[in-house]
């Protein structure tokens, strides 16, 4: 089978990576069924075994993939899965395997062939696709409608998500489809993003954005969210004013993106809505208030998966992507 060809049914174990720019997490999973409704649990297997490392960020792309395969190798010593699935930071394209945008979280990542890469190291043929829209896929397929659409985003240290319509997740030109942190945002108006425009959602409503606002506001510092929602805790207007500004800026953005799209489900993760009840009602707020009639009632919902979905969901990537196989180039 070429490079890009798709999978059969598949049967055996599969192993599921999870990159990101300070770890990388790898689980071997048990069999998982085909994709599709009728709840999570029922179509992403079981978890055999896990392994965490430490990403080799500013080291270069191929100290990455290597340990990337390392990960592997740890939770399938007895080499028993027959195919991996990475989720993996940056602008992923699945068709060619390829990693085509990122940020300097990790060094020289940008144009790396991310899906021979590490089926050259592992012997195993690869599936690949952005760390977010993998954690979505279990999200997408516990939909009871066969062609549920979701839209799902990941608030933490960036402003990611995930789109799917009627029931197919959408990748786009180059695999950018998802990337939800870089719509306008009138909350974040001037402020400059990563990606060179300025703006835009990801500057206002990630956790470093919302801490950056808070120093913008009183001049104090604070180096990390925890810290600011201590504060706003404790009472510092402040503090509440910069939490909720960014969880009003999320809450506008994905309202008027369901408007657009229409899901059956709207998922809000990450590690910034665990700030609690002021950041998560402020944002509930604001998106009702951007709702068309026929969407009213729709509410964002926390992910059904825990620390496992990333994991799972770049497992269940080899059932329904392209596979790219050693020795053979994109």
């Amino acid at each position: 089978m070429s490079s890009g060809s798709r999978p059969g049914a598949g049967d055996g174990a599969l192993i599921g990576l999870d990159l990101g720019g300070t770890k990388i997490a790898a689980a071997l999973v048990g069999p998982v069924g085909p994709v599709g409704p009728g709840g999570p649990n029922g179509s992403l297997g079981t978890v055999l075994a896990r392994h965490t490392r430490p990403t080799p960020a500013g080291s270069g792309p191929d100290a990455v993939l290597d340990a990337l395969a390392a990960a592997a190798a740890e939770v399938d010593p007895d080499r028993r899965a027959s195919a991996l699935g990475i989720a993996a930071a940056g602008v992923i394209d699945p068709r060619t395997g390829r990693v085509t945008s990122a940020t300097d979280s990790i060094r020289g990542w940008a144009g790396t062939a991310l899906g021979t890469g590490l089926a050259d190291r592992t012997g195993l043929p690869v599936a690949c696709d952005n760390d977010v829209r993998a954690t979505a896929g279990p999200e997408l397929a516990a939909l009871d409608a066969e062609h549920g659409s979701l839209l799902f985003a990941a608030i933490g240290t960036g402003v990611g998500g995930a789109v799917a319509v009627d029931g197919r997740m959408l990748h786009g030109a180059a695999g950018i489809a998802g990337h939800l942190g870089h719509v306008p945002s009138p909350q974040a108006a001037g402020l400059p993003c990563t990606c060179g425009a300025t703006g835009h959602l990801e500057v206002i409503a990630s956790g470093p954005a919302i801490t950056a606002h808070y120093r913008r506001l009183t001049g104090r510092a604070a180096q990390r969210l925890e810290a600011v929602a201590e504060r706003a805790a404790q009472g510092d207007a402040d503090a509440v004013h910069a939490i909720t500004t960014g969880a009003r800026a999320a809450g506008q953005a994905l309202g008027g993106l369901a408007n657009a799209l229409g899901p059956d489900r709207v998922v809000v993760g990450g590690g910034v809505p665990r700030v609690g009840a002021l950041y998560t009602d402020a944002l509930a707020a604001a998106f009702a208030a951007e709702l068309m009639p026929p969407l009213r009632g729709l509410l964002p919902r926390a992910p059904l998966l825990g620390h496992d979905a990333a994991v799972l969901g770049a497992a269940t990537l080899t059932t329904r992507l392209p596979l790219h196989h050693p020795g053979v180039r994109p």
